[in-house]
């Protein structure tokens, strides 16, 4: 059984049969929301793609003739309150209050509100975080954080199979420098003794402490030491090639790391299906570069190993994908593609998702034609979303007062003070025990946060602004956390009156308003997970609030002159906002507490 259609897709079937019925395209009765809301709440602008048809084939017509035909002929629809042609032709439609009525009902029996399932449901991999091994995290992970959880969460409510993948930092000379580095500090650690192969300590030898202090201080001195640097290039590629000790580290490393990382990303609300990194798939680049060879599409070139993945049409060519450098080591388009590989042997999806950087484009694009050339996969099943910068107020990336990078946690903490600074100032803290003030706080300053980002089109560069994330009033995530609190309260008063709600029975034009916006839902979870566009669902969720908002202040709902009846239909929907709103931000990855 099909998914009962929204007000929209319903109209738009009436017209398109009513165009069809007329002699032209039923595409032209599609209906659109309107420029001009306060003339109607949907339009048709199909009259003059049908002038302009018939204009094709010789024929003389006028679109506002055409649309005078379509609204005679619709006449009395029991859908439609009222066509109006404005304009070279343009239809303005106002739906009956039956079947916004009808529709309103539906929407408040419906646990899902309205969101509908994917007919044809995919695997899809989402490859977001890409934190380093043996680094703090820093405000530099954000944005994939929050891109990625929101997208994996979006396309998982519509119906997919969605693997989230951290894709981790973790091979490579910052390896090399850490391995130098400890031995520098504790060389007679059983690690470095090269004659022994096994039997390890199973307790790490160092915290995550350690390594964000182990890195930073073996790169510097690897700067301006030659010998440093080579120690290091020497320690990375016998760690590549196996040597025991050092492989033994190495896992003790991601261990460590894992755990730090899962508090970090955890504070987000962030949480991945795979822990994988580079060194997983080590163990697959030998047989994979036999096999590329054996498909002639590699060369050398200088003693390296290509790919050339340029194509003719291209008027700079694509410079090729390096599988082993001249030295023999494996390189990021290496491990990359083994990557690709060990998804396609161990997930085989049906698309893989890259949510970084866009400054990385142009690897992800050699990536993806090398692996189209190896015949794994088909272009169209991998792709790179790509997003801007948070920056500063002076336009660059966000940096400490001293131009350092950011840690997270720092991050967090300033977000949670200023988070803590406005509920004092709004006088919400006074009632709450420290436990659940503490809950509130956090929730507030990560929704800032992550609203702040989310609202935002993907590949947009946008300024860090502390004090305006974290308003109450205007687009923020306090906003709407504070509308999903008053909802809650609301109901919570309800109950405590012995008040119930009912059958919904439209009568204010605030009502019809607020049922409108509620009927968008299904098209902002369409278009949100087929464009990779989470703004467009925050676009949605304040648009809810604000219509509640309307809705509250001009329909009461407990006042005690209020008709039994009416209270009983505006508390249904003012259950269905809540439940839209909270799942249209968990969706967001933003939760929502019980009481501010």
């Amino acid at each position: 059984m099909s998914d009962p259609l929204s007000i929209l897709d319903q109209l738009g079937a009436e017209l398109s049969a009513c165009f069809k019925q007329l002699g032209h395209a039923p595409d032209c009765g599609a209906v659109r929301e309107s420029d001009r809301p306060d003339l109607a709440p949907f339009q048709c602008n199909g009259a003059m793609a049908a002038a302009g048809a018939l204009k094709k084939k010789g024929e003389k017509s006028n679109p506002r003739d055409i649309a005078a035909a379509v609204v005679a002929a619709l006449e009395g629809n029991s859908k439609i309150e009222r066509l109006e042609i404005a304009g070279p032709g343009f239809i303005n439609v106002v739906p009956s209050p039956a079947l916004v009525n009808l529709r309103a009902g539906e929407l408040a029996a419906d646990a899902r509100t309205g969101a509908s399932l994917i007919s044809s449901a995919k695997t899809i991999v989402i490859d977001y975080g890409g934190a380093n091994v043996a680094k703090p995290m820093h405000v530099g992970h954000l944005r994939s954080a929050v891109i990625g959880e929101s997208l994996k969460r979006l396309l998982r409510y519509r119906g997919h199979t969605v693997i989230g993948d951290v894709h981790l930092g973790d091979w490579g000379l910052q390896m090399g420098h850490l391995i130098t580095e400890l031995e520098d500090e504790q060389p007679s650690l059983p690690y470095f003794d090269a004659a022994l192969t096994d039997n390890y300590p199973e307790d790490s030898p160092v915290t995550m402490d350690d390594l964000a202090r182990l890195y930073p201080a073996a790169s510097n001195k690897a700067k301006t030491d030659k010998a440093r640097m080579e120690r290091s290039r020497i320690a990375t590629a016998q760690l590549q090639q196996g040597r025991a000790g050092y492989r033994a580290l190495l896992a003790h490393f991601i261990d460590v790391s894992i755990r730090a990382l899962k508090k970090g990303y955890g504070a987000l609300d962030v949480d991945f299906d795979l822990w994988k990194g580079e060194a997983a798939v080590d163990p697959l680049i030998p047989a994979m570069i036999e096999g590329l060879k054996a498909q002639a599409i590699t060369e050398e070139d200088d003693g390296a190993l290509i790919i050339r993945v340029g194509e003719e049409s291209e008027k700079k060519e694509t410079p090729p994908v390096m599988l082993l450098a001249s030295s023999g080591a494996v390189l990021y388009h290496t491990t990359d593609l083994a990557t690709l590989l060990d998804r396609k042997n161990e997930l085989n999806p049906d698309l893989i998702l890259y949510v970084v950087d866009q400054r990385q484009a142009l690897h992800f694009e050699q990536v993806f034609r090398a692996a189209v050339k190896a015949g794994w996969y088909e272009r169209e099943q991998m792709q790179h979303l790509g997003f801007g910068t948070m920056n500063g107020k002076d336009g660059t990336p966000f940096k400490t007062r001293d131009g350092g990078v950011l840690r997270l946690e720092d991050l967090l903490s300033m977000m949670r003070e200023a988070a803590s600074a406005r509920i004092a100032a709004q006088g919400m803290g006074d009632k709450f025990s420290a436990e659940e003030l503490s809950d509130i706080t956090d929730k507030v300053g990560v929704a800032a946060l992550k609203f702040a980002d989310l609202q935002n089109q993907r590949m947009t560069n946008y300024i860090f602004d502390i004090e305006r994330f974290t308003a109450f009033e205007g687009k923020t995530g306090p906003y709407l956390l504070y509308a999903a609190v008053r909802i809650k309260s609301i109901l919570r008063k309800a109950r405590e009156a012995g008040k119930a709600a009912g059958p919904v029975a439209l009568s204010e034009p605030a009502e019809t308003q607020l049922v409108l916006a509620l009927d968008a839902f299904d098209r902002a979870l369409m278009a949100a997970s087929d464009k990779y566009a989470p703004h467009i669902l925050c676009e949605h969720v304040y648009r809810i609030a604000q219509s509640f908002s309307r809705f509250y202040a001009d329909c009461p709902i407990l006042a005690d002159n209020v008709d039994e009846a009416v209270s009983a239909s505006r508390l249904t929907l003012a259950q269905t906002v809540l439940r839209q709103l909270e799942q249209g931000l968990e969706l967001l990855g933003i939760g929502v507490p019980d009481r501010m």
